[in-house]
């Protein structure tokens, strides 16, 4: 089930400008922010997922060196490799993610002419209609 999930995750219109394990890191890293892949998941093999979706196993082991680095997933010789347990590193990440987002928004908004806070105050007006008010 697991290795279905993240052959589906690796399902997507590649950019040609960005290498491919940098694209594969970037989708890996957000499915496991979000919890599509839970701790502990085990993640397909570096063969089983390259054959599947039709890349080099250099590409997919550059993907997985990378994840690991970032302590986001684990391997271990004979067992697989598997989503990482440690909480506090799936949160840094997600943090990390959210600020890179944060980034670009803001240069977005400054690109327009906004300001930071016409930026929270967008953000502010958007919730409150969100919900109704």
């Amino acid at each position: 089930m697991d290795a279905d999930v993240a052959l589906e995750i690796l399902k997507f219109s590649v950019d040609p400008s960005r290498p491919l394990y940098e694209q594969f890191v970037e989708r890996i890293r957000f499915a496991i922010a979000r919890g599509e892949l839970e701790p502990g998941a085990r993640l397909p093999s570096v063969r089983e997922l390259a054959a599947a979706i039709r890349v080099n196993p250099t590409t997919i082991q550059r993907t997985y060196q990378e994840l690991e680095r970032e302590r986001l997933i684990v391997s271990f010789r004979g067992q697989g490799t598997f989503v990482t347990r440690d909480e506090a590193a799936i949160e840094a990440s997600r943090r990390a993610l959210a600020r890179e987002a944060v980034a670009r928004l803001r240069e977005t908004a400054e690109s327009l002419g906004l300001t930071v806070q016409q930026l929270i105050d967008l953000a502010q007006a958007e919730e409150d209609g969100s919900r109704g008010g």
